[in-house]
């Protein structure tokens, strides 16, 4: 049976919810964000996960994650930190700006816009799913969490450099530290239910940056060359980032591969490539070339720092072979003209235009995002996320080979 159809037979009627009204600002333009068009209501409830799970496993021939997570259990708590831009953010640029984004931005199972880059969740959200813990809150956002599973430092828009601006992958670093500073002076005292040290020791360090960098490079006009000669540096924040957090305790580090830039349909609208510049799959190889050259010095940073790093694990995480395969084996996981954007404007081939942008006056979302990979030409959709991190969870894309919630176990 087609993964498409098994989801729509497996998921309940949906009624459409209240009528939303939000006001809401457009900055940062080059950042894409998906908000404000109303369109009807489509969900993937959490469970039809475990299907999605099983359909992503026989698919492609991965080994599907065994068994539920220990994680939550005997007093395992999963306690984790993100750091990283738009493909993790939960709300936190939506907070630092003061933005109130409105739909079609979280119409799939919130049912309202959170912040998010999506019409739904994001893998992170899946792999709080699969930890037994909470989506995480983002550490810019006052209301609504104690902050007791962890938090998100993630920021959309951010790189790695420059390295002191604003919500950049050290300046996430610090707020990390001010954050952990804060968090153990009422410990100290004696308060409950807070992160200890050892909930701080324990936990998980996820970072997911990168894309920025790269994307950033070839829009300013760099040659191919140039930005390769930029990877070094980009790399080199992140080795920063996880030895400052060594540093400070930290000995459990997730570490996620950029995607196929040259498959993003704003990367295909802003650079008319040439022929001969377009793989069988119709994305820019310069550009995924340079992807795949980030991806290779960070998997072997992380294999270095792992080695080097007294009783710490770093695991790399090759989310660019995931994200690929669901673009060239689109059809098998029920998803149709993959380059073509679900929410934008301007029709195919990608449904990308940079000045009316998912949200703006004059976009369209599609009826269906379950058969849409990208969201609105950058971001993915609720439905490509949850395969996406299926495919994650099953290990056989993370070097060395760790089940995600194996420092739970320690």
């Amino acid at each position: 049976m087609p993964l498409l159809l098994l989801l729509l037979i497996l998921s309940p009627p949906v009624s459409q919810p209240p009528p939303f009204n939000h006001s809401f600002h457009f900055i940062l333009l080059k950042m894409n964000k998906e908000m404000g068009h109303r369109s009807p209501l489509l969900l993937l409830p959490s469970a039809v996960f475990s299907v999605l799970m099983a359909a992503a496993a026989a698919g492609t021939g991965i080994s599907a994650a065994a068994g539920p997570s220990r994680c939550g259990s005997g007093g395992n708590a999963a306690v984790l930190f993100v750091f990283g831009d738009s493909n993790s953010d939960t709300g936190g640029l939506e907070a630092a700006m003061g933005l109130n984004a409105g739909l079609p931005s979280g119409r799939a199972f919130f049912h309202r816009p959170t912040g998010r880059f999506s019409d739904g969740r994001l893998i992170l959200d899946f792999l709080c799913d699969s930890l037994n813990t909470s989506y995480l809150t983002p550490y810019l956002d006052s209301l609504g969490s104690g902050f007791r599973n962890g938090a998100n430092f993630a920021v959309g828009g951010s790189a790695t450099l420059p390295r002191y601006k604003l919500f950049s992958l050290h300046v996430q670093v610090l707020q990390f530290l001010h954050f952990k500073s804060r968090s153990l002076q009422p410990v100290a005292r004696g308060s409950l239910g807070l992160i200890s040290e050892e909930g701080f020791q324990k936990a998980l360090y996820l970072i997911d940056i990168g894309q920025n960098d790269l994307s950033d490079s070839f829009a300013l006009g760099l040659s191919y060359d140039q930005v390769i000669g930029k990877i070094p540096y980009f790399v080199s924040e992140i080795k920063d980032a996880i030895k400052t957090l060594y540093d400070n305790g930290g000995r459990n580090f997730w570490v996620h591969g950029t995607g196929p830039l040259g498959c993003l349909p704003q990367r295909l609208t802003l650079r008319r490539a040439a022929k001969g510049d377009l793989d069988t799959n119709g994305c820019v190889v310069s550009y995924n070339s340079a992807a795949k050259e980030f991806n290779l010095r960070l998997s072997d940073l992380c294999a270095q720092m792992g080695s080097e790093l007294k009783d710490a694990t770093v695991v790399y995480t090759d989310v660019y072979s995931i994200k690929y395969d669901l673009i060239a084996n689109h059809t098998r996981y029920g998803f149709k003209s993959p380059l073509l954007s679900c929410c934008g404007y301007g029709g195919p081939p990608y449904n990308y235009n940079i000045n009316i942008t998912c949200g703006n006056p004059g976009s369209q979302a599609c009826q269906n995002g379950l058969q849409y990979i990208s969201w609105d030409g950058v971001h993915y959709t609720d439905a490509a996320n949850s395969i996406a991190a299926a495919k994650l969870l099953s290990s056989d894309y993370s070097r060395p080979k760790l089940k995600f919630d194996y420092f739970c176990h320690h």
